[in-house]
């Protein structure tokens, strides 16, 4: 059975790129393509597609109005098409927060790397239709309530971590945006260095970076997108970081077994990992030689993930210390790195 997907876009060479795509490959089809939300609701209606393709600015109902009336009446995978513009990835990360599974720039005509962009779309919609089970309708009360707790987690973060010759990593991709969004939100000021490999379009790197410093205690910059990422250790002199462009491993620049497998053997007993939702088994053997390398590991449970795919695999082969829930996983890294709560508050660095 092929994943049906319905196209929505106001540009006819766009719906014509997406269709050429998403056709060639095996296990998915395109049953329509509509050129604004008011011929799209129709369709959905007539052709019961598994995942939509949604442009962000269209006539007649802007995309965001669009998924937002949808995911209250009928919930379904949504993968994002938006410009790299500021605007367009500010849109991108707003429609995260209404239910959209995952996003991706808009196809450029003639632009280079075009075998990677049909690339990513495709495994976009494979991990938006991944999903499906897990749409829901965004709750406005249960938002109330996160940003409610999240002013009391800031008001009460407490005594400085304890060692600071840590280092934590972390890794995910599909619905990884608003987890890790929500976990570097509680991290104090002080906190030990993260690295994080978020697998997304490298146009929206640099602003979803910017968007996290202005949300978060600790101060938050990119590496630029399309490199692995690596740690060093410079012995008394703290951890750096090392850029490449070696070849894609599991499918990925930058990979998840990439900075797992560095901070392994880079910082030993000193590192924690952590791996979240996503699609595929990229960071799973990373992760399991941190843990074998002394780490404390946590992975994603499924019932929080997005996509059950990462954190699966890297629990099936042994390599989490624990299995968390998402409210629980800067919780637990903070105990474990000797937080106290209940002190006086961090400032942003």
């Amino acid at each position: 059975m092929k994943i049906k997907v319905l196209i929505i876009d106001d540009s006819s060479v766009i719906r014509k790129v997406l269709k050429e795509i998403i056709d060639e490959q095996p296990d998915m089809t395109v049953v329509g393509a509509a050129p604004d939300p008011v011929v799209a609701r129709d369709m959905i209606r007539q052709l019961n597609p598994d995942v939509l393709t949604l442009d962000v600015e269209m006539p007649k109902m802007n995309g965001l109005a669009f998924l937002r009336r949808l995911m209250r009446v009928r919930p379904m995978p949504v993968v994002m098409l938006s410009s790299y513009t500021r605007e367009g990835t500010d849109l991108a990360f707003r429609a995260l927060s209404l239910g959209a599974v995952d996003f991706v720039g808009k196809p450029i005509a003639g632009q280079a790397g075009a075998e990677d962009y049909s690339r990513a779309i495709v495994q976009k919609i494979r991990g938006a239709f991944a999903a499906r089970d897990k749409i829901k309708v965004p709750d406005a009360a249960a938002d109330k309530l996160e940003d409610e707790d999240l002013a009391d987690e800031a008001l009460t973060l407490g005594d400085a971590v304890g060692s600071q010759n840590k280092v934590i990593v972390m890794a995910g991709s599909t619905g990884g945006p608003e987890v890790v969004q929500h976990i570097l939100q509680r991290m104090p000021g002080d906190c030990p260095g993260i690295l994080i490999v978020q697998q997304m379009p490298a146009g929206f790197t640099e602003m979803f970076a910017k968007r996290l410093d202005e949300l978060c205690f600790i101060s938050v910059s990119q590496a630029p997108g399309d490199a692995h990422v690596t740690l060093t250790s410079h012995g008394a002199r703290g951890y750096g970081i090392r850029l490449s462009q070696d070849a894609p491993v599991n499918g990925a620049r930058p990979s998840a077994d990439v900075l797992f497998r560095s901070a392994a053997a880079a910082a030993g007993k000193e590192g924690i990992g952590v791996i979240l939702t996503g699609a595929g088994r990229d960071g799973a053997e990373g992760l399991l030689e941190m843990k074998k390398a002394g780490a404390f590991t946590i992975a994603q449970d499924e019932s929080t993930s997005v996509v059950f795919g990462m954190p699966k695999e890297a629990i099936a082969l042994g390599g989490a210390t624990e299995v968390l829930p998402l409210k629980m996983i800067s919780r637990r890294v903070l105990a474990y790195l000797g937080h106290k709560p209940g002190g006086t508050g961090q400032q942003a660095t």
